[in-house]
């Protein structure tokens, strides 16, 4: 049995890696395909004081930040979501309350959650974020919390410029 659990945790870091590099290696054209923005958004382009990523703003009413991840968790699983709620609780602390940012730790191994998980299309250890406006639900991998993970301030730097870009700030 813990040698499955090792397999099964190798196989999820295996896969974080393979969608990273996946991700990073598509073009700016296949990006926009695989993320399109609907003709009502807001195009202007928010970039994080770090520069790794930039955001398209859309305006969003509601923002889930959704984390999945499996039963048994490394130490960069984990941190990826406590610093995304970090962020959330500490520079969206209006948002957070009135329900305008939410955040959601989701096990991908129960039954109960294999909805939300089919909604996402989330396959293992993974952060998503909804931007909902006008009541259309905008999905998104961030696989750039992945290279941020060993450093709280530039994770959350990054994190918060992400959330505003999607609240239009």
């Amino acid at each position: 049995m813990k040698n499955k659990k090792i397999i099964f945790g190798v196989a999820i870091i295996f896969l974080t890696i393979i969608a990273v590099i996946k991700n990073n290696n598509q073009s700016p054209t296949a990006q926009t395909l695989s993320n399109p923005i609907s003709e009502d958004q807001n195009t202007s382009t928010v970039v994080s004081d770090d520069n790794l990523m930039s955001k398209t703003q859309i305006n969003a009413e509601k923002i889930e930040v959704v984390h999945f991840h499996g039963t048994h968790q490394c130490w960069s699983c984990i941190t990826v979501g406590e610093y995304a709620l970090k962020t959330i609780k500490e520079k969206f602390p209006e948002e957070y309350k009135d329900g305008t940012v939410v955040y959601k730790d989701i096990n991908v191994e129960l039954p109960e959650n294999r909805d939300i998980v089919m909604k996402y299309r989330a396959g293992g250890s993974s952060l998503f974020i909804n931007a909902i406006k006008n009541g259309t639900d905008n999905i998104e991998e961030d696989v750039t919390v992945w290279r941020l993970v060993t450093n709280e301030d530039q994770y959350i730097s990054y994190f918060q410029n992400t959330i505003n870009g999607f609240l239009g700030k």
